[in-house]
């Protein structure tokens, strides 16, 4: 079963770069994802979840794909594409996989103007590999949820809230 890991930060960008990490890591096989959002809220105070994913055009690239094939059995590539790009979109903006969106965006209207989140749900990861990679982001941002076990939360927590000694 995934674990959910929610972390804040002061500001947006620190909570992509955090992200793009995560995502360096995954590419090192030390981490396996499901689920990668930033949650920004914005100075008006607008909730906005950055995916990872972006289902609506994949959807639309999958469907304008399979509509042309299915146009061209009917002379009709273009409008099988048209209808095809506009059925995978709509099944692609109303599939959610991974973190609930309501869920996030009600962590959003929780966080300070131009602050953010980042939500992951992790499958499996090299812990040890992880803390360490996660390091440059020591006491810049927080835990605020987890599913993970008391002793990796801990270390989580404790990775994060570590400040660099001077040099």
């Amino acid at each position: 079963m995934p674990d959910l890991v929610i972390m804040t930060f002061p500001d947006e960008a620190t909570a992509f770069e955090a992200r793009a990490a995560l995502v360096k890591m995954q590419a090192e096989y030390l981490i396996e994802m499901e689920d990668a959002v930033v949650v920004t809220r914005k100075a008006d105070g607008g909730v906005q979840l950055h995916q990872a994913v972006n289902l609506t055009a994949a959807g639309a690239a999958g469907g304008g794909l399979w509509g042309a094939l299915i146009g061209l059995l009917f002379l009709n590539p273009l409008l099988g594409a048209a209808v095809g790009a506009g059925a995978g979109a709509l099944s692609g903006w109303l599939t959610d996989i991974g973190i609930k969106d309501d869920e996030m965006k009600a962590l959003g209207d929780n966080l300070p103007p131009g602050g953010a989140a980042l939500c992951i749900l992790i499958r499996k990861m090299t812990a040890d590999k992880v803390l360490a990679g996660l390091k440059d982001f020591a006491g810049k941002g927080t835990v605020l949820r987890t599913s993970l076990t008391n002793e990796q939360e801990a270390k989580l927590k404790e990775a994060l809230a570590a400040q660099s000694a001077p040099v």
